[in-house]
């Protein structure tokens, strides 16, 4: 089972999720945006993803708001090689089977 969580204990599911590769080098980005959240967000200090594997730790926390209101959450995790992408790409497999999503493109 895959998840990912924000407090410990509090899983959360991601609206979108968008992913980047670099056709020159090795490279990679994913872009996670949450419009809801069971956390507090004056309790987000980072991103755990975690699966059967181990974790993977995230720290670049993006807030939306608009008019005062929490309207979106955006989390970037780079990846600087192809070891990490394929880390990555394993856990978002395990991930979508946890929680019937779908992958495409």
């Amino acid at each position: 089972m895959a998840f990912i969580e924000f407090s410990r204990g509090v899983e959360e599911v991601p609206t979108q999720v968008r992913l980047l590769k670099s056709k020159n080098s090795d490279r990679g980005s994913a872009i996670f945006r949450f419009e809801t959240l069971k956390t507090p967000t004056n309790d987000l200090y980072g991103m755990r993803m975690v699966d059967s594997e181990g974790e993977i730790v995230c720290r670049e926390l993006r807030a939306k708001y608009i008019n005062g209101q929490f309207a979106a959450l955006e989390v970037i995790y780079e990846m600087a090689n192809q070891s990490e992408w394929d880390r990555f790409m394993r856990f978002m497999q395990e991930f979508s089977a946890s929680n019937n999503m779908g992958m495409n493109g």
